[in-house]
């Protein structure tokens, strides 16, 4: 079956986990439509779990609890389904594995299911799409799970954001978590440094060094900001203002991507300011305007 690509970039993921994706007709032998199977009853047996799920550990405290309120309320999202890929006739879990792990401890002989025909490229995707919905997730689990869809389904910072109903800066700036050394992240993961006070060492000579002074000394993101040594000139803006990190990330970002300097001189309280790029010959110019017209 041709796999019908969302308008937003995502496949068909997104759109199945939050269940308001059109039914999708399949044919029988002769051709004439199968019943619906967008929303239908299960049998708990003759569920399995993905074997490439993403997530592999699944909190007993977390799962009782919602054993206990499908126990009162049932299951309020369905779970989402494909046919099991070994036939049998029985079905893979897609979307849903924690909730068909707590209807199990509720004791439920059936569970509400969506069936899709997803193939395992868009099952891998609405996997990791659930994983990043996730309330409990840290800032460097989300960063990575962005990471993720980006490396293996080449999807952009602007899709992405556009899917998940987040803004482009908030994408970039997690993502830049992930530049900070292995320790540093894993002061992030174990709750011993705030996400903006990681986002603030970024640019720091020493990330590792000035962590453990803002975990030892409790300082605060302002204090850290004001501790880091400017990077280059451009590190103040207009009338002496001091550049915090997502401008200075920023920057670089865009010099990177324009192989020129770039200066952003930001006003916080007006919310405007000016953006310059400097460039060293007629040439390089004329590169500039090239990759800003083909963006």
């Amino acid at each position: 079956m041709a796999v019908k690509r969302d308008k937003r970039g995502l496949g068909r993921g997104l759109s199945a986990l939050m269940a308001d994706i059109e039914p999708t007709p399949i044919k029988t032998g002769d051709n004439t439509p199968a019943p619906d199977r967008s929303g239908m009853k299960v049998p708990i047996e003759m569920i399995r779990p993905n074997p490439h799920q993403p997530r592999r550990n699944f909190s007993e405290e977390a799962l009782g609890e919602l054993a206990v309120s499908i126990q009162k309320r049932g299951v309020i999202q369905p779970l989402v389904l494909r046919p099991d890929p070994g036939g049998n006739g029985r079905y893979q879990i897609v979307a849903g594995e924690r909730r068909w792990r707590a209807a199990q401890k509720a004791r439920l002989h059936e569970v509400p299911a969506i069936i899709r025909d997803f193939n395992d490229t868009e099952v891998l995707e609405v996997a990791i799409i659930e994983n990043i919905q996730r309330t409990d997730l840290n800032p460097l689990e989300e960063a990575a799970g962005y990471r993720q869809l980006m490396d293996r389904f080449g999807h952009t910072q602007e899709k992405l954001a556009e899917a998940m109903g987040k803004s482009r800066s908030y994408i970039a700036n997690l993502m830049r978590l992930l530049n900070l050394p292995d320790a540093v992240q894993a002061m992030v993961k174990e709750g011993h440094l705030s996400a903006s006070h990681a986002r603030a060492l970024i640019t720091a000579d020493d990330p590792l060094t000035m962590a453990k002074q803002v975990i030892s000394k409790t300082l605060s993101v302002r204090d850290v900001e004001a501790m880091i040594k400017p990077r280059r000139g451009g590190s103040v803006g207009g009338a002496g203002r001091r550049k915090d990190a997502d401008t200075l990330a920023l920057e670089s970002d865009l010099s990177t991507v324009l192989e020129a300097e770039v200066f952003i001189d930001h006003d916080a309280s007006s919310g405007g300011g000016k953006l310059s790029i400097k460039y060293k010959s007629l040439a390089k110019l004329d590169d500039i305007v090239r990759i800003l017209n083909r963006g």
